[in-house]
Formats: C-alpha cells, structure tokens, sequence
C-alpha cells in the first residue's frame, strides 16, 4: 500500500487473495487423490490439469491406458503430461533398463512412426538425468537425417 488506506480496502485485499470456496473444495478433492475425487474434481473445473494427471496415473496403473491418453488429450502437452502419456504408451517402468531395446528400434526409426513414438517414449521415461538420454538422441538424430 501507498499511504494509509481505509479498513474497507485492507480487507478486500486480504479477502481477494484466500482461496475461493470453489479453490477449496478442489484443493481437497486433490489432495485426497482418489480416483473419486479427481473425477469429482473435473466435474467442477474440467481442465484442471492436476486432476487430470492424476488420474491418468491411476488408470495407467490399472492397464486402462487408452482412456488415459483421451484424458491427457484434453490438456496442452507439459512435461507432467509427456512422462505419463509414455507410460501408457509403452507398458514400461522408468526404471527398466532400456538399452537392448533403444538398440533394436534404432534400424527402424526412419521409416517406422511407431517405432520412433516408442523410441521417443523410451527416452522420456529415461529422463534428462540419465547419461544415456543424450548419446541416444544423438543416435536418433543421426538416423533420421
């Protein structure tokens, strides 16, 4: 504030930076993190992306991978969102060992959009962490151009 202000003024500050009713029963509906509650919680904002991340997780867990990918589809591409859509994609754990696998799909990425979208979902699980991310990029980029 600049200068004294009024009672009225602090409070409609103050009031204007709590959450809203609405923001609460979401934050909740959240933090309970049941499939219940994200649904519950897309009925009243349906493209919370939080929601939605959430339970395509779930679903992947549960092998429902394709209805994942339709919920996922609603939201624009995050990183959150490409880690979980490689999930469902490739039936792959991030801490697999990936190696034979990244090798045997690199003779095929060029001519092959499958085999390139599982390449490229492989990398993904792997992370920017892993020291084999970027000498597999290289490779892939090698192959394609």
């Amino acid at each position: 504030f600049v200068g004294a202000q009024p009672e009225h003024m602090v409070q409609q500050f103050v009031d204007s930076l709590l959450p809203t009713e609405t923001e609460s029963v979401l934050s909740q509906l959240l933090a309970e993190g049941t499939e219940g509650s994200f649904r519950a919680a897309l009925e009243i904002e349906p493209g919370n992306e939080d929601a939605i991340v959430g339970l395509a997780e779930l679903l992947v867990a549960r092998g429902e991978n394709e209805q994942a990918l339709q919920f996922l589809a609603r939201i624009p591409e995050t990183d959150r969102t490409r880690h979980v859509a490689a999930l469902a994609r490739t039936h792959l754990t991030p801490d697999d060992d990936h190696d034979a696998t990244l090798t045997a799909l690199l003779d095929s990425v060029k001519s092959d959009e499958e085999a390139r979208q599982q390449f490229v979902d492989i990398l993904e699980l792997m992370g920017p962490h892993d020291p084999r991310t970027a000498a597999y990029r290289k490779k892939l980029t090698a192959r394609l151009f």
